[in-house]
Parts: C-alpha cells; sequence; structure tokens
C-alpha cells in the first residue's frame, strides 16, 4: 500500500497529538513508557470513540517521540524551565501544555524539523 505525502503529514500529526496525550497520561496515572505506547497502538491508532474514527498515527514518529521525550525528559525540561518566565516553572505549568513542551522538545532535540 503506497501512502501518498499528504496522507503521511497526516499521519505524523496525528503521531504528535498521541504523544502529547501519551506523556499526559504517562505523568498523571505514573504508566510505564511500555504499557502507554502498546495501549496507543493496540487501542488508540484508527480506534472508533462514539462513530467517530481517530485518525491513523504513523507509529515510528510517535515512538520517537515518546522515547526521546522520556529519556531526554531531564534535558527538555530545562531548555523549557529556562524560557518560561521565572513565576512559572515548569512544575507550575498545566500538565498538558507540559506534555505539549516535552512532545516538542523530544522533536527539536532529535533535529528533525516538521514540514512547514
Amino acid at each position: 500500500m503506497t501512502i501518498s505525502g499528504n496522507q503521511l503529514r497526516k499521519m505524523k500529526s496525528a503521531a504528535r497529538l498521541y504523544a502529547v496525550q501519551a506523556l499526559f497520561q504517562m505523568e498523571h496515572s505514573n504508566q510505564s513508557i511500555d504499557a502507554v505506547r502498546a495501549e496507543f497502538e493496540d487501542h488508540r491508532f484508527g480506534a472508533v470513540y462514539e462513530g467517530e474514527e481517530m485518525a491513523e498515527g504513523d507509529v515510528d514518529t510517535f515512538c520517537a517521540l515518546l522515547e526521546g521525550a522520556v529519556a531526554g525528559q531531564a534535558k527538555i525540561d530545562q531548555m523549557t524551565d529556562r524560557a518560561l518566565v521565572a513565576k512559572w516553572p515548569i512544575d507550575r505549568i498545566d500538565p498538558t501544555i507540559r506534555a505539549l513542551f516535552r512532545a516538542a522538545g523530544a522533536e527539536l532535540v532529535a533535529g528533525k524539523t516538521p514540514p512547514k
């Protein structure tokens, strides 16, 4: 099966969203990376909820972001913390935004620039 460039772009975008959700879930419920990765790959990618089909994410992008965010969390958090206002350290910001910063940071640290 051939995937078009537009379809691959959508799959990578979905993988980024899933990575943010997975990082939030890991922090909120203290689940391991392996448990969360398996749940997303088995039950979230392309799943149907309330009659709506979830997007099919790019598994490689999802795994790379998730693993990169977990492995580089200290470095990513430190870079993010330096960019925040002194009165708002990373531990004080909303956990969803924190997960977003970590996923984005993993992609930036990996040196792979997302498409424009």
